[in-house]
């Protein structure tokens, strides 16, 4: 009876206690359902620090305010890269206004080959905002390794005819620029428009 009576009591007072933090407005906010994987609280892909064309040092602090959406790839490669920047391209096309607070970062995984003059026409031909970044061998490495991508050489017939097994995946960070989504290749832009106007809605 003195076991049961305690229950009873523990049960009443946790239920006052939660109607009590719902009138103060405690509440937890409902999670968001994001197509793509959820990275909130990842303890990497955290940040970027890496030139940009011009040789500017970028990091996410230049794009706050923004979803960001960075991608590691290369000029060369024949179908991964420029579906992807297609379908961002795509997305920001048909969000309208909003579309301006989307920013595509594409950070090149072939630095030997993605001369500037290379990146600013290839990005162009997909959309005139999205940034492209370049460092040194040893500065690609660091950030794959910051993001936990992988990326390798494949030779070819010729030394400069090499591709690129690289990780087929963006990463979306929230205006406040914190990486939140893991969206695969191949979902196609819908999903990904998805995501992005969650984040844009501060999901």
């Amino acid at each position: 009876m003195i076991v049961r009576r305690s229950l009873c009591l523990a049960a009443l007072g946790a239920a006052v206690l939660l109607t009590g933090c719902d009138k103060l407005g405690f509440t937890s906010a409902p999670k968001a359902s994001f197509q793509g994987v959820d990275l909130t609280g990842a303890n990497y892909a955290r940040t970027i620090n890496l030139p940009d064309i011009d040789g500017k040092p970028r990091t996410l602090e230049d794009f706050k305010g923004k979803v960001v959406v960075v991608f590691f790839g290369y000029t060369q490669c024949p179908d991964v890269c420029p579906t992807t920047m297609a379908e961002l391209a795509q997305v920001k096309k048909a969000l309208g206004a909003d579309g301006d607070r989307v920013q595509g970062v594409f950070i090149t995984v072939d630095p030997e080959r993605d001369k500037p003059e290379l990146l600013k026409v290839y990005l162009q031909s997909f959309d005139p905002s999205f940034v492209a970044l370049r460092g040194s061998p040893e500065q690609i490495k660091e950030t794959a390794k910051e993001f936990r991508v992988y990326y390798g050489k494949v030779p070819g017939k010729t030394p400069d005819s090499y591709t690129v097994d690289h990780i087929a995946a963006s990463f979306l960070f929230d205006p406040q620029g914190r990486v939140r989504v893991y969206a695969r290749y191949g979902a196609g832009a819908q999903p990904l428009m998805s995501d992005i106007k969650l984040l844009l809605a501060g999901q």
